[in-house]
């Protein structure tokens, strides 16, 4: 080929400097030739590296600048290779800009290459080719100089030089380019372009919009201020304009007035919406909000839009939602300030803004009417008018209708300053030859389709309709528009194609009706609808024959030379004058590339390829090949027509300098969205797009750029359209081209009536022709409405009409609930009535759907068909209405209650009822605990006075044996209260966790009343209180602690011995007496532990984590360091010096030796040994306390400590002396004494929640268990003796969860009596008790049997309250009377929120009488910051000592629990009054229960094709209402026959199942846990599970129905189960791999609704019928794991990846699992659910798989396992320091973390040892063992083990 580059040579390289093009500007490329460039190549072969690697780095961003089409880029280059200029598109015009002072010299250059292709050929490339060498030599000069200074520079290979700068990035398309300069700079000056042109659009944007209006805009204003004005201006002559000053100023007026404006925008085309609305909204700054149908208003309610009335000046709408809003009178006209229609020329005959205006701008009174300001380029949308008065008319007409007058411009020299007129040119083309074969052919395909659909109708109708109702044929003609789409249905679909494909036959060519034809066969194969669908095979039968026959090809060759003549003359004809001007159409030879096109369209034109048009609009596309900033649109009649040329274009190579795309409307398949079209729109606007072929919708309105050309491939329909049309080609300069066939009449005539028309219209605009001849004429329509054509709603105004009365039949048809498997519609049946006289007249008979409240109504007689119809849905509106099924709105009833406003109107908030909804609650307190008498003594009462109390004590006994002696020696003690409890309350036993092995059955016994005096009461308070305060760890004084009357009683030491007669003498006086007397009490350390005393933050932690806290001490104002557990900061005797360690004078002098034998010296007394042992003593060095268990005689100080081993390598103490001197700072005296050996005292602990994992033998507690008891040797002059002894302390920490339990049990009592119905308590208490509590009590077993009984009886009461509301409205009821938002607001009223136990007990936050706990200033510290919404139930904040969290779920489940709890202690009585008592109101009226089963007039031949007796026998029952079973058997699918579908059965039935099922399980599993039960029942109650029931049993054999669909897919599922039965031992409760029908699983809950409602309301009955076929039921043993959880809880277990990656391929699904990035199973299935299913099983088995064979490979290796531990036990014995680990990556999504880690150890004798990177792993931990495995092989092979 010429110019080829010669092989081996090397791609070349031509390179441009990008920053200096501006010599580029006038400069024409013509085609270089690259093989002048061969010998250059071989010169410069050795430098040819840094050329090539620049191009790379320069290619991105030389694409960037330079966008290009692929076939313009394949074309222009100058050569094939690397180089820049190599993609860049070299054109004529493309790389200058032309400028108007430079316009004449433009013009000569144009003659000149006119002059050279007329020369010839030959001497034309000989211009070119020494005009391409010139080129090349230059380029080659600067390149060589280039590369010689680059080689003097001495540059490096990359091509940088060391003192240039710069840096590399990436740009958008990820390649690597060198950027010169620094980053910082070139940021800063894009900042600074950017802020210039955010301050030059600030600046224009300042300027008013006054000041840009012209004169005749203000002109059109003045009027438009005064009267209603039509603005009649070309389009582009700024109406939109007019419109924004009006609104501005009105709304000026408005605010005068202090009123708000409220102005309507019409338009009737949705584009129009947001483009509209985007011009006001910066006109004017005002709120604007946009309205069409895709944004779903049509469902909005009046509160919906009262909002945007209310939040919004401007609303931006099409007609049809103003038209609908004033229908339903949600908003009334009177409310509307200014009405402005955009092309109100609409506004005729039965369109929205013709019926806006007559229904309700026109009844309103004048003064309160808007004002009206219409826009129209023509104000008359038809052919054409025939005269000056036929033309006053239509205008006077549009004028009545608006009631506004039409104004335009009389003086149109500014008009035609502003909008330039483009240039009109005809170019005639050829008649296409008719291709008779193929016509034939698609005739003869269109005429076997109608055949077949017409069979296949019939087909259906017998089958699905008649063949199992004998004698039920009139119901055949229903079948219309109620089954699903068929093959009668996509026949219709197919019909429109094959009429497509035929225009496009006809109008473009063979090649084009191929392509369409492809292009529609294309889209069925990829359609995602169900297979299912007979309509979609149907059509691809017959499109794949279309195809076929139609399959061409565009063949290039030469053309003959009579078709250049031909063709050639055809351009001439276009040609009118000699010279030629700007804006007509040169000769076609002066065009590159024209031969070219027309050798391949000749030869095309000649087969039948493409029609003589289609070659005319392609030879005027490339006259304007050059045109600088070229825009075109072509303007076409079929949306077929815009969709095809777009291909046509992409296929020819001269057409490539078109970047084409098409703009269609909405109405139609193929329709395109806003959005899409506004990009279009944009891309044309920028350059992306340079042509639009482009229907009507590009006509009117749309903000398109101004275009060179506007091409009519298809000439207008009306005067509107060409006008329109016309006004696209608004540059100046710009030609308006119409396409007319040669010879064509009727193209010729219209042309010169729409020329004519729009003449006349503008005279008649500005004369006005005197129509006063024709006032009484019927020329003149009237705006008034016919009387009785409208339903009126008195109480709102909304009004149905006859115009809008089968829309709103429709819509409501459209909401009703349906399936896929029918399209519920209204059916019209029309008679024809022949009147006496000849005249004639129609009734309509309309048929609502199965599930309608009514199925028939016979219309009224009616004068034509039309009106037929509406008068019969005018009437049923009226009857939904007074039935209740429509709204005062004229709405369908959704029975949502107003849900869904509250949902909008939440902005994201947690909605109440939900989890994340947390308000804060005060902590109950039950009554009966309140006492007065618990406060301090007043100063009007006598101390002589006594308190009745009532003492009850508190028994404990053991269950379990332990060898731990502590347990057993507890002491017992009394609770006194003011009043005397429920004796059900002090029956209940407590069960207390106090050890592994051992529980504590603790309960109360009342013993008797007693009278305390007020010494008495005094001692008992400050008893009380020291022992409280050492249990709770409360630093409180008995004279000074605050009593709280709400919590009112005292523990009391109580003696062994029994006596009954007198409660007084049982209370221990001299325990008593002696701790309250005790001197020990002066001692801080002895009142409370160091981290409370010492008021340190840690004290807020709860539980043993507060062992490990030390702060700062505050004693007698002075703060110092202090010591904790973890080691002292600060020396003992610093301590000691404070005053906390108590002076003993003799503790030096004295020496063991002199002191009595058994004696020991302790920090501030002398004591006996055997006396100590048992007490409790505080170790003043660390202030902790211990239990003595024994005086160890064999050991003291001086005794060697034993060693220990730790992560910080060993610990090394001489002695124990030497221990506490070196960690405390405290030198012993006494080193000879025995040391005691202590436990601590534990701190007091939560008792009421298992601790402990149950242990199968109670006796298998052995001496290891005790060896985990931690023991301390404390030497004994470090030790004070506590004043409170050890059993009593052991006996009192129990006594914190014996009253949490037994406040909860009085709370639960309290809130029985207020119910007043008879339930155990601790049932009540359960109820109450939340699982978050972690006790053995819990509410979720209740409230799961709460929740199905709730639904139950709430979904009875709806059925029967309202028979004439439809499953639907019955849903979205049921949702909200059983939703958590109704419980959680029923719970409120009920003040439930103070009886719930939702938190887990926590002694330190649990409040005493007496001893409040302590929450430190410091708490706010743990909780600022967090969120309260992320707290859990029960959790506090601060100092909210009586306050929790509660979320409102808690509050709903508790209510629901409160019910499954009476339905199980109080059957239905319990629950209906406990319901009742909150609020509930489920109770229904003797009539309502009466009328719920009425007869059905059923005909013996449709029981008999039922065969409703084999239905029965397999139910085993015998139906009272043979009515209820048919209608539970008929889908909504199958034509009524006066039985409903089955809808309403299957409501009412799906909740009585799901009852029966729930209590089934929940009496038979009564040990079952919550998790498991709900389980159980999610497996049991599933539509799998009952679709499987009705196949098993053969119900789906009695189903009525009408779909093919359907009868299909039972059929594909009938033999699914069949193979799932086959296998043995499988029952897969719904979680098998066949997806189920929803109606097989409907028909089992709609036939439990019928049993349910013919037996009186009995569930019962239905249990005893349906629990055989349900049977074999889901076990616990039985219960399958759906594999997707499954493999979700094994994968968190594991800390291991999980990612799920699905792909759609047509109707396919492709689902591929990967655990930890490998890929461990896929699976396809038409549903995506399903294939995930399978997924996950498939990679659950290949898991186990490779566990099994993992674990198979280490009992072959027997290998150990390295981890962490490992290495740190390997650096302990080697004593080396702990490894160092480090963090190589981390990345990957949330759900697929991916962590790298690197470790390393520095060993005593060789060094740091080499770093080893570990594997990727899904968790920090498995990250740092992989690494360390790896270190560890490392580390054993080059130091051997140590021996041991």
């Amino acid at each position: 080929m010429e110019g080829e580059v010669p092989s081996g040579a090397g791609p070349l390289s031509y390179w441009l400097d990008a920053c200096e093009d501006d010599s580029l500007n006038g400069v024409n490329f013509p085609e270089l030739d690259s093989s002048t460039l061969a010998n250059f190549s071989a010169q410069t072969e050795g430098g040819g590296n840094f050329f090539r690697e620049f191009d790379r780095i320069l290619e991105s961003f030389n694409e960037a600048l330079l966008p290009q089409a692929p076939a313009q880029a394949a074309a222009d280059t100058a050569f094939k290779g690397d180089g820049l200029l190599g993609s860049l598109p070299i054109r004529y015009d493309h790389c200058r800009k032309r400028k108007d002072e430079d316009s004449r010299d433009e013009e000569a250059r144009r003659h000149k290459r006119v002059r050279a292709e007329q020369a010839g050929h030959g001497q034309r490339r000989e211009v070119e080719e020494a005009h391409k060498h010139k080129i090349q030599d230059e380029d080659w000069r600067d390149r060589r100089d280039w590369e010689r200074k680059r080689r003097r520079d001495g540059r490096d290979l990359n091509g940088r030089s060391g003192k240039e700068r710069g840096f590399w990035e990436r740009d958008r398309g990820g390649k690597l380019i060198f950027q010169k300069g620094s980053w910082e700079c070139r940021e800063e000056s894009k900042s600074k372009k950017e802020g210039h042109e955010i301050v030059k659009k600030k600046d224009q944007g300042e300027k008013p919009a006054e000041a840009q209006a012209r004169k005749y805009q203000l002109d059109v204003l003045e009027q438009a201020k005064r009267k209603n004005t039509i603005a009649f201006l070309e389009t582009g002559a700024g109406k939109t304009l007019i419109a924004v000053l009006l609104i501005k100023s009105i709304n000026q007026e408005m605010q005068r007035n202090q009123r708000k404006m409220l102005a309507i925008f019409l338009v009737p085309k949705v584009p129009l919406v947001y483009q509209q609305a985007e011009v006001i909204r910066d006109g004017t700054g005002f709120e604007v909000g946009h309205y069409c149908g895709e944004m779903g208003q049509d469902f909005w309610d009046d509160r919906r839009w009262r909002r945007e009335f209310e939040t919004k000046q401007v609303l931006v709408m099409t007609a049809q939602i103003l038209l609908n809003i004033l229908r339903h009178s949600i908003i009334k006209m009177e409310s509307i300030h200014l009405l402005i229609l955009d092309e109100c020329h609409h506004a005729v005959k039965k369109h929205p803004y013709s019926l806006v205006m007559s229904e309700f701008y026109h009844t309103t009174p004048k003064d309160r009417r808007p004002a009206v300001f219409g826009m129209t380029a023509s104000p008359v949308n038809l052919k054409g008018v025939s005269s000056q008065e036929d033309c006053a008319i239509k205008i006077r007409n549009l004028e009545s209708k608006l009631d506004s007058i039409v104004c335009t411009i009389k003086d149109r020299k500014e008009l035609e300053r502003h909008v330039p007129m483009p240039l009109e040119v005809i170019v005639h083309y050829d008649r296409a030859g008719s291709l008779c074969f193929l016509h034939d052919q698609l005739k003869r395909l269109e005429a076997e389709v109608e055949e077949a659909s017409q069979l296949s109708s019939r087909r259906s109708k017998w089958q699905f309709m008649g063949a199992r109702d004998a004698g039920a044929k009139e119901e055949l003609h229903f079948i219309y528009g109620v089954s699903e789409r068929t093959e009668s249905d996509g026949a219709a679909n197919l019909i429109q194609k094959l009429r497509a494909i035929n225009y496009a036959l006809a109008e473009l060519g063979q090649w084009c009706a191929f392509k369409v034809a492809l292009s529609f066969f294309t889209a069925l194969q990829n359609d995602e609808k169900p297979n299912y669908q007979l309509d979609v095979k149907f059509q691809e039968s017959y499109l794949k024959k279309v195809v076929e026959l139609l399959d061409c090809k565009l063949a290039e060759g030469a053309a003959l030379d009579k078709d250049i003549k031909t063709e050639n003359q055809t351009i001439s004809d276009i040609q009118s004058v000699e010279e030629v001007e700007e804006g007509e159409l040169p000769d076609s030879h002066v065009l590159s590339g024209g031969e070219h096109v027309d050798a391949i369209m000749g030869a095309a034109v000649a087969d039948g390829k493409v029609t003589p048009k289609v070659q005319s609009l392609i030879k005027i596309l490339l006259n304007y090949q050059h045109t600088e900033d070229f825009r075109a649109i072509i303007f076409v009649e079929r949306v077929v027509t815009a969709l095809v040329l777009p291909k046509l274009f992409s296929e020819l190579p001269s057409l490539n300098f078109i970047k084409c795309a098409s703009l269609i409307g909405h109405n139609n398949n193929q329709e395109m969205r806003a959005c899409q079209m506004q990009e279009t729109i944009a891309k044309f606007r920028d350059g992306r797009i340079t042509t639009l072929v482009a229907t009507s919708v590009a006509e009117e309105g749309l903000d398109i750029r101004q275009c060179n050309v506007v091409i009519r491939f298809d000439l207008a329909k009306t005067v509107l359209a060409y006008i329109q049309s016309r006004g696209r080609a608004r540059k100046p300069g710009s030609d308006y081209i119409l396409m007319l066939e040669r010879g064509n009449v009727m193209h010729e005539v219209f042309l010169r009536n729409a020329r004519n028309s729009e003449d006349t219209l503008r005279k008649e605009a500005i004369e006005r022709t005197d129509l006063s001849h024709l006032k009484d004429s019927s020329k003149l329509t009237s705006a008034d409405m016919l009387p009785g054509s409208l339903y009126r709603v008195e109480s709102t105004g909304a009004i149905v009409s006859l115009n809008s009365a089968v829309g709103l039949i429709h819509l409501y048809c459209s909401q009703l609930p349906s399936d896929r498997y029918s399209i519920l519609r209204p059916e019209f049946i029309m008679e024809r009535h022949d009147l006496p006289g000849g005249s004639t007249e129609y009734s309509c008979k309309l048929q609502l759907p199965c599930n309608a409240p009514f199925e028939k109504l016979q219309g009224p007689l009616c004068s034509s068909i039309r009106l037929a119809q509406q008068a019969v849905c005018l009437a049923a509106c009226r009857k939904l209405h007074e039935m209740g099924v429509f709204t005062d709105m004229l709405l369908p009833e959704k029975g949502n209650g107003g849900n869904d406003e509250k949902n909008e109107q939440n902005d994201g908030d947690p909605l109440p009822g939900t989890a994340r909804y947390r308000e804060f609650y005060p902590e109950g307190v039950s009554d009966i605990l309140h006492g007065e008498w618990i406060l301090p003594l007043r100063e009007c009462s006598t101390r002589s006075q006594t308190l009745r109390l009532y003492m009850y004590v508190v028994k404990c006994v053991n269950v379990g044996t332990s060898k731990d002696p502590f347990l057993a020696q507890c002491a017992d003690f009394a609770v006194l209260f003011g009043n005397e409890l429920s004796k059900e309350v002090v029956s209940t036993t407590i069960e207390l966790f106090v050890a592994k092995t051992v529980t504590t059955k603790s309960s109360l016994f009342y013993k008797g009343a007693l009278d305390i005096n007020h010494t008495q009461l005094l001692s008992l308070k400050s008893f009380h209180v020291r022992l409280m305060s050492i249990v709770l760890d409360v630093d409180v004084k008995p004279a000074t602690t605050p009593w709280d009357p709400a919590k009112a009683y005292l523990f009391v030491p109580i003696r062994d011995q029994d006596s009954a007669e007198d409660p007084t003498v049982e209370i221990d006086w001299d325990t008593l007496d002696q701790i309250v007397g005790s001197a020990a009490w002066a001692n801080p350390l002895q009142r409370a532990r160091p981290d409370v005393y010492l008021g340190t933050n840690e004290r807020t932690l709860g539980g043993d984590r507060r062992e490990y806290g030390f702060g700062k001490l505050r004693h007698n104002g002075v703060i110092h360091p202090t010591y904790g557990i973890r080691g002292a900061v600060a020396p003992f005797d610093v301590v000691k010096a404070y005053g906390l360690v108590p002076c003993f004078n003799s503790s030096e002098s004295m020496r063991v030796g002199d002191l009595t034998p058994g004696t020991l010296v302790l920090a501030d007394s002398c004591v006996l040994a055997d006396g100590i042992v048992g007490r409790i003593v505080t170790a003043v060095h660390s202030g902790k306390r211990f239990y003595v268990e024994s005086v160890r005689y064999d050991m003291n100080a001086e005794n060697p400590f034993p060693k220990k081993e730790g992560y910080l390598g060993p610990l090394e103490y001489a002695s124990f002396a030497d221990y506490y001197q070196k960690k405390y700072g405290v030198h012993l005296v006494h080193k000879k004494q025995p040391l005691l050996r202590g436990r601590g005292v534990s701190y007091c602990k939560n008792l009421l929640s298992p601790r402990f994992g149950q242990s199968e033998d109670n006796n298998g507690e052995g001496k290891e268990d005790l060896d985990k008891t931690y023991y301390v040797f404390l030497p004994p002059e470090l030790c004070l003796i506590h004043p409170l002894p050890g059993p009593l302390v052991r006996g009192a920490q129990r006594l914190p969860s014996i009253m949490k339990r037994l406040e909860s049990m009085l709370l639960a009592a309290q809130l029985r009596s207020l119910i007043d119905y008879p339930v155990p308590i601790e049932k009540v208490l359960e109820a109450l008790t939340a699982a978050s509590c972690q006790e053995t009590l819990c509410y979720e077993r209740a409230e799961l049997l709460g929740d199905a009984y709730l639904k139950w009886v709430v979904s009875r009461y709806l059925f029967l309250r309202y028979p004439q509301k439809h499953e639907g409205q019955l849903t979205r009821m049921r949702q909200q009377m059983v939703s958590n938002m109704m419980l959680y607001q029923c719970a409120l009223k009920k003040g439930l929120q103070s009886y719930i136990q939702a938190d887990r007990f926590a002694p330190s936050r649990w409040s005493a009488p007496g001893v409040p706990p302590v929450f430190d200033d410091d708490d706010d510290d743990h909780d600022h910051g967090d969120d309260d919404n992320e707290r859990e139930d029960g959790e506090l904040e601060g100092d909210a000592g009586s306050y929790r969290v509660l979320s409102s779920k808690t509050l709903a489940d508790v209510v629901e629990a409160l019910i499954g709890v009476y339905y199980v202690e109080g059957g239905e009585a319990g629950a209906s009054h406990l319901m009742k008592w909150m609020g509930i109101q489920v109770d229904l009226e003797g009539e309502e229960m009466d009328s719920m089963n009425k007869p059905y007039a059923i005909s013996e031949s449709l029981t008999r094709s039922m065969d409703l007796e084999t239905l029965e026998r397999t139910l085993n029952l015998r139906f009272k209402n043979k009515g209820l079973l048919v209608e539970a058997m008929t889908h909504a699918s199958r034509p009524s026959s006066g039985v409903p579908c089955y809808q309403r059965l299957e409501f009412v039935g799906d909740a009585v199942l799901d009852q029966l099922i729930t209590t089934h399980l929940f009496f038979t599993y009564t040990d079952l846990p919550p998790g498991r039960l709900t389980d159980l029942r999610a497996a049991a109650v599933n539509n799998e599970n009952f679709a499987r029931v009705a196949v098993k049993h053969n119900l789906h054999l009695h189903l009525r129905h009408g779909s093919t669909a359907l009868e299909a897919q039972i059929r594909e599922f009938v033999k699914d189960v069949q193979d799932e039965l086959s296998k043995p031992g499988l029952n897969s409760f719904g979680l098998g791999d066949c997806k189920a029908p929803k109606v097989l699983g409907d028909i089992v809950e709609s036939i439990a609704g019928a049993i349910f409602i013919d037996n009186g309301c009995d569930p019962g009955c239905v249990w005893k019928a349906l629990q055989p076929l349900l049977e074999p039921m889901v076990t616990p043993e039985t219960l399958p794991v759906h594999p997707v959880r499954e493999l979700q809880e094994r994968c968190q277990q594991q800390a291991e990846g999980l990612e799920y990656r699905a792909v759609r391929t047509g109707n396919v699904a492709t689902v591929e699992v990967f655990v930890d990035g490998v890929q461990m199973g896929s699976a396809q299935n038409p549903q995506k659910k399903m294939a995930q299913k399978i997924a996950a099983r498939h990679a659950l088995a290949a898991l186990k798989e490779k566990e099994r064979s993992e674990e198979e490979k280490k009992e072959e290796d027997k290998s150990v396992k390295y981890t962490r531990q490992t290495l740190n036990d390997l650096c302990l014995r080697r004593q080396w320091p702990m490894p160092m680990y480090r963090c190589v990556e981390e990345g990957g999504p949330a759900h697929a973390k991916r962590f790298v880690y690197a470790v390393r150890v520095n060993t005593s004798d060789r060094g740091w040892t080499d770093e080893c990177v570990g594997e990727p792993m899904p968790s920090v931990k498995k990250a740092k063992d992989s690494a360390a495995a790896l270190l560890l092989e490392l580390v054993t092979k080059r130091w051997p083990p140590v021996s041991t």
